[in-house]
């Protein structure tokens, strides 16, 4: 090692889906991250640097797909290809074929409303993964003319996997799933290009699939007994986000690092088994706010042994913003914070981050920049307040986006910016 050279840093990664959120009025017009005691992230933003970070294009809310992709290194030019079906199905572990569609899917309420089918619920309450697991059996194979079959596999709680298989299909279609509205109905499936033939039938196998799934589910007894109970029926398939499975590369591969993931959600899982990461996940490890936050740390330090970065996932902020749960969502971050204090960080690089903001107030992802924060062992620590949004915005990484903010962390490990190219006499 020559005089110039410094050693390598390893780097630990956390994303906290979510964390970014707007003021709250039952917080007394704080967000929830700015309500929340957190002594430590305090801490390791004063010893560090902390700003906010613009997870995809200023002022767009992005999917989470698209802004964990980008925090796990996938460029901006190849993250909008990025579809969530085949994201999905990678991590429900479904097989696919060439020529194979995968679709996202959530089992949701339709009501009857006015002589037209309503959306009472996208999430069917949020039915567990159990029950749709039983529910999905009754959507196997089902004959969609043309010689295209259609199947479903559950993935975490209401969400699930249409795997489409047959010739001639395309992914250009339209989603399925409204996601907003008043009164929220199930959309027509559209080709989204004119290629002709692909597109309209794999559109019309889709509207043919969304007819007999309802006609199944309405009489599923699993719906009858959910309904006695209260419960809203699960009696509906809405999909979204088509696509192709594909091979993807980033900057991570490009500099060589040793990568591994630790989550809970299927979507991170299907993003880490397309890069080719190694995913770390357990029973404790839920997508919800029961997950075990210091398991996720003690398994990250374990592969820490002989990784040179590890992603922490924690999905909880996103869900308890969307279920209108402000106070849930602070309650997370201070246990979350709490677990900090199990870190030993010397030789240490630590990010916090989000892959968006999601407001408590709407239950809805916004255009608003995540706060973040950036430790390096030895730096010069300084006074920071409050870790929030607040102080974020005056912090001195000012406001920068994801790509970025990953190259400094990079940078910060000792590794050069992937994004300049080696010299002729370095490339081997």
């Amino acid at each position: 090692m020559t005089a110039k050279q410094k050693p390598k840093l390893q780097g630990l990664f956390f994303i906290l889906d979510g964390l970014g959120d707007l003021p709250v009025a039952r917080l007394g017009g704080k967000t929830p991250l700015e309500a929340a005691k957190t002594p430590h992230l305090d801490h390791l933003a004063g010893c560090g640097v902390y700003g906010m970070v613009d997870p995809v294009i200023p002022g767009v809310p992005p999917d989470t797909h698209i802004g964990i992709a980008l925090l796990l290194g996938v460029s901006t030019k190849k993250v909008f290809r990025l579809h969530r079906g085949p994201l999905e199905a990678a991590g429900a572990g479904v097989d696919f074929e060439d020529g194979d569609v995968a679709v996202r899917c959530n089992f949701a309420t339709l009501e009857r409303s006015g002589g037209r089918l309503i959306i009472r619920d996208r999430r069917a309450g949020r039915i567990s993964t159990p029950d749709t697991t039983e529910l999905a059996k009754v959507l196997q194979n089902i004959d969609l003319g043309n010689g295209v079959t259609g199947s479903v596999f559950p993935a975490t709680q209401h969400r699930a996997v249409l795997r489409l298989s047959g010739p001639g299909l395309s992914d250009a279609i339209s989603d399925s799933d409204p996601r907003h509205g008043n009164p929220m109905q199930v959309q027509t499936v559209r080709p989204l290009i004119s290629d002709g033939r692909n597109s309209r039938q794999t559109a019309e196998a889709m509207n043919r699939f969304s007819r007999i799934a309802y006609e199944r589910l309405s009489c599923h007894p699993l719906n009858t007994i959910r309904k006695a109970q209260g419960k809203p029926e699960a009696n509906t398939i809405i999909c979204r986000g088509a696509g192709a499975v594909s091979e993807l590369k980033t900057v991570l591969h490009n500099l060589h690092l040793k990568v591994a993931i630790v989550t809970g959600s299927c979507t991170v899982v299907g993003l880490g088994r397309m890069l080719d990461y190694p995913v770390f996940t357990s029973p404790g490890f839920t997508a919800l706010a029961d997950t075990d936050i210091v398991g996720k740390i003690s398994t990250a330090f374990r592969l820490l042994q002989d990784h040179d970065l590890v992603f922490v996932h924690l999905k909880a902020p996103d869900i308890c913003a969307h279920d209108f749960d402000p106070e849930g969502k602070r309650d997370f971050i201070e246990r979350f914070d709490l677990a900090l204090c199990t870190i030993r960080k010397e030789n240490l690089v630590i990010a916090v981050t989000a892959d968006h903001s999601t407001d408590s107030n709407s239950g809805e992802h916004s255009r608003d920049p995540v706060p973040s924060l950036l430790y390096t062992p030895g730096g010069a620590c300084n006074s920071c307040h409050h870790f929030g949004e607040h102080e974020c915005r005056q912090g001195t990484l000012g406001t920068l986006p994801a790509d970025l903010f990953l190259r400094t962390f990079l940078a910060s490990m000792g590794y050069p910016d992937p994004s300049v190219p080696s010299s002729p006499s370095s490339a081997t």
